[in-house]
């Protein structure tokens, strides 16, 4: 087996890993439970999860999608997330290689997969995996600069505060305007993790891309039914679209306008 193999076959286990600890942050931080105590249990009959049937994906599908002791159904979902963050370790393993970008970007895509859902669910970030994010992103940042010597802490830092300010001026403009608040506190300290991985660029092009985003998909539904919009959903697919393509986007946004 080479070494190449090794590496993305560790990408992928730790994707596996942590997409089940994701289904936990998703089923436990709305209600205010611990994520490290008890065990995992079952939902329908609140009996542990033993450990050879809490194998990401595998034990999904060899029991059919029930718990062993009292037969309830166990919903899609956790395969799917357990998938999902397989795909961006192991995805992000092939894309950059043995890098701290590679790292960097399969921390970042795996909290904003978990806020994603967090908040489609419940109209909830919780503070464990915004703030907890922005920790990961700005101790990157530091780990980049002292390795590599690229400027990497001001601009994490500063993509921050920008992040957050600018979310905190649309709130307070929107509950000035609706008379109402406009702009939860979870999207706020969300924009400071996203600020925290992509700088000041990154995080106005992600509130850009976010509020087209949620203007268009959402933006109609939520005129029929009076929905509220689950922003941090579409600040995550900003997000993901500025730390894939952004320089391009900058780039040619330049190209276009700002060139003379």
């Amino acid at each position: 087996m080479t070494v190449e193999t090794v590496f993305y076959l560790t990408a992928a286990f730790l994707g596996a890993a942590l997409g089940s600890f994701m289904n936990v942050c998703i089923h436990r931080l709305p209600h205010g439970e611990s994520v490290i105590r008890p065990r995992s249990y079952c939902p329908g009959c609140g009996k542990n999860i033993t450990a050879r049937d809490n194998i990401p994906v595998l034990s999904w599908i060899l029991l059919r999608g029930r718990c062993r002791q009292c037969g309830e159904r166990i919903s899609f979902r956790y395969p799917l997330v357990e998938l999902a963050t397989i795909a961006i370790w192991l995805g992000m393993a092939l894309a950059y290689g043995p890098t701290l970008r590679a790292l960097a970007g399969a921390v970042f895509f795996t909290v904003l997969l978990a806020i994603a859902i967090t908040d489609a669910r419940h109209y909830l970030i919780p503070d464990e995996l915004s703030i907890g994010g922005l920790a990961s992103g700005i101790a990157l940042a530091v780990v980049t600069e002292l390795t590599t010597g690229s400027p990497s802490i001001v601009p994490s830092v500063a993509g921050a505060a920008l992040g957050f300010l600018l979310l905190l001026g649309v709130g307070l403009v929107g509950d000035w305007i609706f008379k109402k608040p406009a702009m939860g506190g979870g999207d706020m300290k969300m924009m400071a993790m996203i600020g925290a991985y992509l700088g000041p660029v990154g995080a106005v092009l992600t509130i850009f891309l976010g509020a087209l985003a949620g203007s268009v998909i959402f933006g109609p539904i939520s005129l029929k039914t009076g929905k509220m919009v689950p922003f941090g959903v579409f600040l995550a697919l900003g997000a993901a679209v500025t730390f894939l393509l952004g320089d391009t986007l900058v780039d040619w946004y330049q190209s276009q306008f700002l060139s003379f």
